[in-house]
């Protein structure tokens, strides 16, 4: 008797993160899987209001970004350009301008179609501005890391 392989969306882009992690190279391809990006080939701007953190992401065209995986409900923004982003609910274009309110689990790997600016907006209850401690706080590295946030949490 024969079965179909049913292959999830989370499973096709769980595989892809992987084959991209191995292929980044820094220069069009940039998240190793191992730290949060702070690279020059994707400049990051920090900007803080009342409670809330703003981090904007230039990306050049033909840059592809993996992402970390966010622990929280937050909204994005495409200021400007053109992106697809892939995600474990598929894939899709996005074009300037426009916003998502994203899922706590989201990991996005981005391709940057046209030079883009994308910005997420998070919550920062204690107007941190160390960015180090933010980024513990809103995303987690890999799925290992955000399995044991997801342990910690009372549901």
């Amino acid at each position: 008797m024969e079965q179909d392989i049913v292959v999830t969306n989370e499973q096709k882009i769980n595989a892809l993160t992987n084959i991209l992690i191995d292929a980044e190279n820094g220069e069009t391809i940039v998240g190793n899987g191992k730290e949060i990006i702070h690279h020059d080939i994707v400049p990051l701007k920090h900007t803080f209001a009342d409670q809330v953190y703003i981090r904007q992401m230039d990306i050049n065209k033909g840059v592809l970004v993996i992402g970390a995986i966010h622990k929280h409900l937050h909204v994005w923004f495409l200021l400007t350009g053109n992106l697809t982003v892939a995600t474990k609910e598929g894939v899709e274009d996005f074009i300037a301008p426009c916003y998502v309110v994203s899922q706590p689990g989201a990991q996005r790997v981005i391709y940057a179609n046209e030079d883009s600016i994308f910005v997420n907006i998070h919550k920062n209850p204690t107007n941190s501005k160390n960015i180090d401690e933010l980024e513990k706080e809103i995303v987690s590295i890999n799925k290992e890391d955000y399995a044991e946030y997801i342990k910690t949490q009372k549901i």
